[in-house]
């Protein structure tokens, strides 16, 4: 991990899903549902601040069904955050 912070992990988690999005055609206008998988409450509620201005950085305002869950620990020992996007990908 190069970001060892929450916002930070937040910011390049939601850049890599957006790179993931691109790849497949899509944007985050796409994303459905995201759920957040976080390892610590209390850091997430005392940067709730940076965490909107990360989010809305990468998102813009685009603002899916989400849900925040904190969690004992991530499979990455370093890691403060975990995200999963759903996206519904229209082909017509």
């Amino acid at each position: 991990f190069t970001e060892t912070t929450l916002v930070g992990q937040l910011h390049q988690t939601l850049i890599n899903i957006g790179e993931v999005l691109d790849a497949s055609g899509a944007t985050f206008t796409d994303i459905a549902r995201l759920t957040w998988f976080i390892t610590d409450r209390s850091e997430y509620i005392s940067n709730l601040k940076e965490i909107g201005v990360a989010y809305r950085e990468v998102m813009g305002k685009h603002f899916p069904a989400m849900s925040v869950v904190e969690v004992k620990s991530l499979m990455e020992a370093e890691a403060k955050i975990e995200i999963e996007a759903t996206a519904v990908i229209s082909r017509a």
